[in-house]
């Protein structure tokens, strides 16, 4: 839960901490306290599932979402899929922004003040999130902490609403709603992002990879279990109870190992079927995965080491550095239209601020002109400390005779 503290020295006229105090008070009805919470079933899931949840998603009159949003936490339990999804948004949320006046300078105050305070966070995270999960509704809240009044924002459970109708259930099994885009805290201390069409996210499509992932991987398990240690087979007169025993007593303090006994004119056999080591199932995970990297960043980044590249590489991570870029864009224009507003009928902003990412820009290619301009022009050492982060103190001195003495070329230190 991210906090936001009101104790400090108000550059926009701010209420007190009493008043704000006093402000939590007036919101009412809280939507999260009221959801009833549930435990969610761990039995298996296949393809049945996920098209019974698509089809109760999509259904035209009273959709439920519930089942659908279960299977995405369920299948966010890959760790492959965690961490391509976290890769995504994190190199988003770990963005520094600006918040930026009507005339378009940068209100530095502001910006330090709200940089690090973690409703920001949340706020961007619910944001990032309806590419994923199609849909988020929050709501902001004024909590005391240490006597402080603290503004927090919170994501109302996916599971409890209903985007295309705009309903909130407290029971999701139940049939008893409320239409939140109705109540007078909705556009200021309730507010929601994402599609309110029948579209359910890019994680619908994950499902089934992540599906045929755990089937491949249980019937590899099996391979291994089966082959890896083979069963031991002892023939003996199954008629002769005292053999049987005695058979039986040897197997057991043999090992762990699966073990039967035949008579001693029956035989067994595997079935004969496609050779394998198990590369057959390594491929379907590999594919599998492959498909998760495509469908979350776009490209498989880092994973193929048997035919990567440093071409390769470089082109894929500019292929999910676009999409980045876009999913800055998006939070952009979420807090234009719906953040903004809502934090200034709470008056926790002023008027006339905008919230903006600054342009990216190849440091690289910038630093080597930055080096070759300081052969010939005069470079803003504030503006080399502030651009890169180097501490600059002064100009280096040189004794005139080891300049002389030493005449290194561009490329010495390369």
């Amino acid at each position: 839960m991210g906090t936001f503290s009101f104790s400090f020295k108000n550059p926009f006229g701010q209420k007190s901490s009493a008043d704000l105090g006093a402000q939590t008070t007036k919101k009412g009805n809280s939507y999260i306290q009221n959801i009833v919470p549930k435990t969610i079933s761990q039995t298996r899931q296949d393809i049945k599932v996920w098209t019974n949840a698509q089809n109760m998603a999509q259904t035209e009159e009273n959709p439920k979402f519930f089942p659908i949003q279960n299977l995405y936490d369920n299948i966010l339990k890959d760790l492959h899929l965690q961490s391509q999804v976290n890769n995504r948004m994190l190199k988003s949320l770990s963005r520094p922004f600006t918040i930026k006046n009507a005339d378009g300078k940068t209100n530095e105050e502001l910006t330090n003040l709200l940089q690090d305070k973690g409703f920001v966070f949340q706020v961007n995270k619910a944001i990032l999130e309806t590419i994923f999960r199609r849909h988020s509704l929050g709501e902001f809240a004024y909590k005391l902490v240490n006597n402080e009044p603290v503004l927090t924002f919170d994501c109302i459970p996916r599971q409890n609403v209903d985007p295309v109708n705009g309903y909130i259930y407290y029971d999701y099994t139940d049939d008893k709603k409320i239409n939140y885009r109705e109540q007078k805290e909705y556009g200021s201390w309730l507010i929601e992002f994402g599609e309110k069409n029948t579209t359910l996210g890019l994680l619908d499509g994950c499902v089934p990879m992540v599906l045929f992932k755990r089937f491949g991987g249980s019937c590899w398990s099996e391979l291994c279990e089966i082959y890896g240690i083979p069963p031991r087979v002892m023939k003996t007169n199954t008629q002769d109870k005292v053999m049987v025993n005695r058979a039986k007593q040897m197997m057991q303090d043999m090992g762990s190992a699966a073990w039967f006994i035949i008579d001693d004119s029956e035989s067994f056999d595997f079935a004969k079927g496609v050779n394998t080591n198990g590369d057959v199932y390594k491929n379907l995970l590999q594919y599998c995965n492959n498909e998760l990297s495509m469908g979350i960043s776009g490209t498989v980044v880092g994973q193929d080491t048997k035919n990567g590249s440093n071409g390769k590489e470089k082109t894929s991570i500019g292929i999910l550095d676009d999409l980045v870029d876009s999913d800055l864009s998006l939070i952009e224009q979420c807090w234009r239209d719906t953040v903004i507003p809502a934090l200034q009928a709470l008056g926790v902003l002023p008027p006339g601020v905008m919230y903006k990412y600054d342009a990216t820009e190849d440091l690289e290619t910038l630093w080597k002109m930055v080096t070759e301009a300081a052969n010939f022009l005069e470079v803003d050492p504030k503006w080399v400390e502030t651009k890169f982060g180097i501490k600059v103190i002064g100009t280096k001195k040189t004794d005139p005779a080891t300049k002389l003495s030493l005449n290194l070329g561009e490329d010495f230190f390369v």
